[in-house]
């Protein structure tokens, strides 16, 4: 999940032709059909809160053209709807993506928001192989349908044969062919008139900022609710580089909610979130004062923050005074338990890994990812596509990829990755936009008090702040892998479609 320079708008906008046809669930395994879309619809049903959701799968490829029918790319999508609904009014309708750039949907799929999840512990570690599928009563589909994209060249999207790919990687062409996706799909299944959501996790939260105007000045698509999972709009907030001091403040909270986690800290906090605002209060005051000050600290003034920060991250004084009171996200994962011999997860800083030594300046690998989630992420899709939902697709399913390298970020010197404007903007021109930031405190790839910092410095007239809400989890980047997480999660969201639907 590479950081990311603002680029251009420099892209060509394709329409796309959705003339889907449908199979019944009782096909046989193997059967394709005609027609420009391939697609496999089969019947579910679920109970979800004493409920009893009957609902439709559709899952295959929608056909990208140019206004002159030539194919470009098709985008491979699993829709969700429920059964029995009478008009598009009444029933929300929910884009749902991951990040990367390069990754596929599934983790939101499988983990969290679709029917069906991996089963894990309920502290989120991975079970042993080959891993279980559950139902999911905390999926989203109880109170919207859900609509799961995979962009070009993620999960089983690919360019058309002899199409550039490079048309489709890169900020504003990201956004083209995604969105461009989401209109095709709301006038072919006729939901323009259903009540609409994005939602995105990690870059695809900064795909939904994008997104919300780019949907609304390019089509007049207008939202009602943006769900942003585990956000970065400003990717200055997160780039450790000479020169660059925000990061490190915006990170103190994050590091100090996982020494805290860890019992890392000289003296552990009886109240997590008093001790988290107090270390808010300090990176973003007397720390950010030292920070800015440079070699120009006084010995006294070394003293008092080393002080600081050796009680808010449990990090030794000498390690602090030999990083010039600078920590790197690199450097925190190694040096946190290092007497322990453990490393900590920058997904989630919860999981311990072990590496090859333990004199190294970085961790081999993250825990959080390799160690816990990949394997039994990639089971649960390839199966729950070939035998639930009977996608029969040889490709290899990419889950988080390396093919959508280089992302383009042409013709920007010296400029970070920052949208947080366009989504104020489609906010003062659609003040019924609501947006809900979701967080964990064990988050260090976007960790929440960056998050905080960004929307603060959104800007928005004082009568729409409280348009963007916010909920934090004692859990880590994908925050519904910890199921009491999970569950509070799923109240949150249905109280945020609550609000935001319309008033009758």
């Amino acid at each position: 999940m590479r950081r990311l320079l603002f680029p251009i708008f420099l892209c060509a906008v394709f329409s796309f032709k959705a003339q889907a046809q449908s199979i019944s669930a009782t096909a046989a395994p193997n059967q394709t059909i005609a027609g420009n879309d391939e697609v496999s619809v089969t019947k579910h049903q679920l109970t979800a809160n004493g409920k009893v959701l009957a609902y439709t799968a559709t899952s295959g490829y929608m056909h990208m053209t140019d206004e002159n029918k030539k194919p470009k790319a098709k985008i491979f999508y699993t829709a969700y709807t429920l059964d029995g609904t009478r008009t598009p009014a009444e029933r929300p309708i929910t884009f749902i993506y991951n990040g990367g750039p390069g990754s596929a949907s599934v983790w939101l799929h499988m983990g969290g928001l679709g029917p069906k999840r991996i089963l894990m512990t309920d502290n989120g570690e991975s079970m042993s192989p080959p891993y279980e599928i559950v139902d999911n009563p905390d999926t989203w589909l109880e109170v919207s349908d859900l609509v799961f994209i995979d962009p070009v060249e993620t999960g089983y999207s690919r360019p058309a044969d002899g199409e550039d790919k490079k048309q489709f990687l890169g900020y504003q062409e990201d956004l083209a062919s995604v969105g461009d996706f989401i209109r095709a799909y709301t006038s072919r299944y006729e939901r323009w008139a259903s009540p609409k959501y994005l939602s995105g996790e990690s870059y695809g939260t900064t795909r939904s900022a994008g997104l919300s105007g780019y949907l609304q000045d390019r089509y007049g698509f207008y939202l009602n609710g943006i769900i942003l999972i585990s956000s970065i709009m400003n990717f200055q907030t997160t780039n450790f580089e000479k020169g660059n001091d925000l990061p490190y403040a915006l990170f103190l909270p994050t590091y100090a909610a996982i020494a805290a986690y860890h019992n890392a800290l000289p003296q552990k906090p009886s109240d997590l979130e008093a001790f988290l605002k107090e270390v808010r209060e300090y990176a973003i005051g007397e720390y950010s004062t030292m920070l800015m000050k440079g070699d120009r600290l006084t010995q006294q003034e070394k003293d008092q923050v080393a002080d600081k920060l050796n009680r808010y991250t449990g990090l030794s004084k000498k390690y602090l005074a030999q990083s010039n009171y600078r920590i790197a996200i690199s450097r925190f994962v190694k040096e946190l338990l290092r007497e322990k011999g453990q490393t900590v997860g920058r997904l989630d800083g919860r999981f311990i890994g072990l590496d090859y030594d333990d004199a190294g300046e970085q961790y081999e690998f993250d825990p959080s990812y390799s160690a816990a989630i990949y394997g039994p992420y990639a089971m649960a899709i390839n199966d729950h596509l070939r035998r639930t939902l009977k996608v029969k697709i040889d490709l290899p399913y990419e889950i988080l990829t390396g093919r959508v390298r280089p992302w383009n970020y042409s013709n920007v010197q010296n400029s970070y990755l920052n949208n947080s404007e366009t989504l104020r903007n489609a906010i003062h021109k659609n003040p019924f936009l609501k947006v809900l930031i979701i967080n964990g405190y064990y988050d260090l790839a976007t960790p929440f008090f960056a998050t905080e910092y960004t929307v603060d410095h959104m800007f928005l007239d004082p009568s729409l702040r409280n348009n963007i809400s916010f909920k934090y989890y004692p859990s880590g980047h994908m925050v519904y892998i910890h199921k009491p997480s999970l569950v509070q999660m799923n109240k949150d969201v249905k109280a945020f479609y609550k609000d935001t639907l319309p008033k009758k």
